[in-house]
Order: C-alpha cells, then sequence, then structure tokens
C-alpha cells in the first residue's frame, strides 16, 4: 500500500491526522518542526490515551512563534532536539511499525496553507525498517528537552 498527497490544501494534514488516529501502540515522529495545532492536538490524545509518543526535533524551530515542541513536552511526550550547527531536517512519522508517513511536508500551518509540499503514506516493510532504523539512531544521538 501507498498513497502520495500534495499541498497546499487539506489533503497532507488530513492524511496525517488520520493515520496518527489510528494509532495502537507507539507514534515516532521526526520533524524539523510542529507549528499546527491540529497535529499536536492528536499527538496530546494519543499520549492521553496510553500510546508511546516519541518526538525528535531540531532546536532552531523550537522557540520560533507557533512552535508546539514545548507544549508537547510540558503535556508529557518525551522529545529528543538535535542541539548541533546542522540541521535535523527529516519529516518523517512511524505509526505501529506499520506505517510510514514520510515527504517534504512541514508539519505546519503554512504547509497546509500555502506550500507546495508532499507525503506519501506506505506500509512496505523495507521502508518502516529503514525509517525505524535512523528514528532510534537519532533517538541515541541527540539530547532530551
Amino acid at each position: 500500500m501507498y498513497k502520495a498527497y500534495f499541498s497546499p490544501g487539506e489533503d497532507c494534514r488530513n492524511a496525517i491526522i488520520k493515520h496518527l488516529k489510528q494509532a495502537q501502540k507507539e507514534v515516532k515522529v521526526c520533524v524539523f518542526t510542529i507549528s499546527d495545532n491540529k497535529i499536536s492536538s492528536v499527538l496530546c490524545d494519543l499520549q492521553k490515551k496510553g500510546i508511546k509518543v516519541k518526538i525528535i526535533s531540531d532546536n532552531d524551530k523550537q522557540y520560533d512563534r507557533g512552535s508546539d515542541i514545548n507544549f508537547l513536552h510540558r503535556q508529557g511526550i518525551e522529545i529528543k532536539i538535535d542541539m548541533t550547527d546542522a540541521h535535523m531536517h527529516h519529516k518523517f512519522a512511524l505509526i505501529d511499525r506499520k506505517i510510514l508517513i514520510s515527504g517534504s511536508y512541514n508539519w505546519t500551518l503554512s504547509a497546509a496553507e500555502k506550500n507546495q509540499e508532499n507525503i506519501i503514506v506506505t506500509d512496505q516493510r523495507d521502508l518502516l525498517k529503514a525509517f525505524n532504523n535512523e528514528f532510534e539512531r537519532l533517538w541515541l544521538k541527540f539530547d532530551k528537552l
């Protein structure tokens, strides 16, 4: 299974939210920044339901106006931050190690309303394994918020 979505518009955001809401055990998110309150709200809801949510993000956008990273941390979500001079610029999520969402789409309001961006949603096992390995590598590398 695989499907492509494009922005501007609601398609990417709606696909992300739809698949996040289907999580049963864990969600691993690796994104440059999160400032879309609709997505952040779903992540908080998952955490409250006992679904393990982990986020890796970049320090460059952590304190930007509208950034939800610190808010998500205060809600009990585990977050690790790339504090290096380079950027952790990935944009992907793994849901229950069964679904991968990846593409250029930033998890921001601008991405939904203005930008030309994309995501692909897939359940291909080789891609899930590769992205999970990358997430785990970065999780060990970066600092806790």
